[in-house]
């Protein structure tokens, strides 16, 4: 298979997998975790109910608060800010609660209103939570029941799930202390990248040169990633995280939710932005490489880097739905005409980078056709209570020169590193 053939696999094998983790339409569904305890049910449950004890161990809410007059309402306050850096707050609607006449205690609970985000995310959410009398303690069960579409966040919940069970395990072992979640453990992540090498090592060859793209390809992407961690904590997030999913690529995520337009297409620029700080040194080491200050036999794998990260990063800013550049041009342009001419600029001048280093203009439009179906692929909005801050003039000056700038320097990487690796029309 050439390298053209395996191209289109990965690109057709993601495009399957980006549906199925993001925008698979799953329905109602009910994910349920289940641990059996040495205490007795009555304990068990005064522990966490949530007018209970439960701000006492769980890993997520510091406080709960009953609503005065509201029997039925309670207000949790959570660990993690909303985009002011305050603590979200959520109010919790009661349904039902009992205990039957074998000794089960159950309780059924929704949201019913959120600092951070909008009221209609939590429609279709409900939680049950039962703890039985068990041969020797309890049973604490916990359902919730949702409408989900794609796996990635149905598995994100059902890990979150287990986060809070294990949270009450180490409670009641008489662990005070807060664990870190493995998922975002460096060595975890660290373990995922190393994973995500070797899959990818088949595509491109399995020799030495395959390895090495391989290699260059996630190092790239971590390099991205960080670019937007950077950005993150200029805007004053307090944690940042980076999340490597294997043949996808990675995800860096923020500590809060977004405050206003600037801080979207800032943070969502800045992984092609700081990124582009490597392009002229690499381009720098390869002539030094050529003339002899370095190693002559390091200038073929420094093109390759620099064509590998300059491409990846200005197809990242293709103006779709869910690339970068399409959150950027999403923020600057409010009106459906001036976003529509920025989109056509943008995708012009990327399509055009590719008619330039030798691609033929039905591989472009091929090309382009492919990543429109992937900017077509939906996932669930997560919709935020108040709308985004808007841009000022200045900063729409400052957003728009920085894209333009991105863009530049890469389709320039590009550009540089095909006319030396690869002879005119090659492909």
């Amino acid at each position: 298979m050439t390298s053209f053939h395996s191209a289109f696999v990965l690109i057709g094998f993601n495009l399957g997998l980006i549906w199925l983790l993001m925008a698979a339409p799953l329905g109602t569904r009910t994910i349920s975790v289940r641990r059996q305890t040495d205490r007795r049910p009555e304990e068990l449950w005064d522990m966490t109910r949530p007018a209970g004890g439960l701000a006492d161990w769980h890993p997520a809410v510091s406080s709960v608060r009953p609503i005065e007059g509201r029997s039925d309402r309670l207000e949790l306050c959570y660990r993690d800010p909303d985009r002011s850096g305050q603590p979200i707050i959520r109010m919790l609607a009661i349904d039902r609660t009992g205990v039957t006449a074998d000794g089960e205690f159950s309780c059924e609970l929704r949201i019913v209103a959120d600092s951070a985000l909008d009221a209609g995310f939590w429609s279709g959410y409900r939680e049950v939570r039962r703890i039985g009398p068990a041969d020797r303690g309890a049973v604490i069960a916990i359902e919730q029941t949702d409408s989900y579409r794609g796996l990635g966040f149905l598995f994100y919940r059902y890990l979150i799930l287990h986060r809070e069970m294990e949270a009450l395990e180490r409670h009641l072992g008489g662990d005070r202390g807060k664990a870190r979640g493995w998922l975002e453990h460096p060595l975890s992540q660290t373990a995922l990248a190393a994973l995500s090498t070797l899959m990818l090592w088949p595509f491109f060859g399995l020799d030495a040169n395959g390895l090495m793209i391989s290699v260059f390809l996630t190092l790239v992407i971590v390099g991205h990633e960080l670019g937007h961690m950077v950005a993150f904590r200029a805007f004053g997030h307090r944690n940042t995280r980076m999340i490597f999913v294997p043949l996808l690529g990675g995800m860096a995520i923020g500590g809060r939710p977004y405050a206003s337009r600037f801080e979207v297409a800032t943070c969502a620029l800045m992984g092609a932005g700081v990124s582009a700080f490597a392009v002229p040194i690499l381009i720098a080491a390869h002539r030094a490489a050529a003339d002899g200050p370095l190693p002559p036999p390091l200038a073929g794998p420094l093109l390759v880097f620099l064509l590998i990260l300059s491409a990846f990063n200005l197809l990242n800013l293709l103006p779709m739905h869910r690339f970068d550049g399409g959150q950027v041009l999403r923020q600057l342009f409010a009106g459906q005409a001036m976003r529509a001419l920025a989109t056509f600029t943008v995708t012009s001048a990327i399509a055009w980078t590719g008619w330039r280093v030798g691609f033929s203009p039905t591989t472009v439009i091929a090309a382009l056709s492919v990543f429109t179906l992937m900017s077509l692929i939906r996932m669930r909005r997560v919709k935020p209570r108040l709308e985004l801050d808007p841009m000022t003039q200045q900063q729409r000056l400052l957003t728009g020169f920085g894209l333009c700038a991105a863009l530049t320097i890469h389709a320039g990487g590009v550009i540089h590193a095909c006319d030396r690796l690869f002879a005119p029309a090659l492909f």
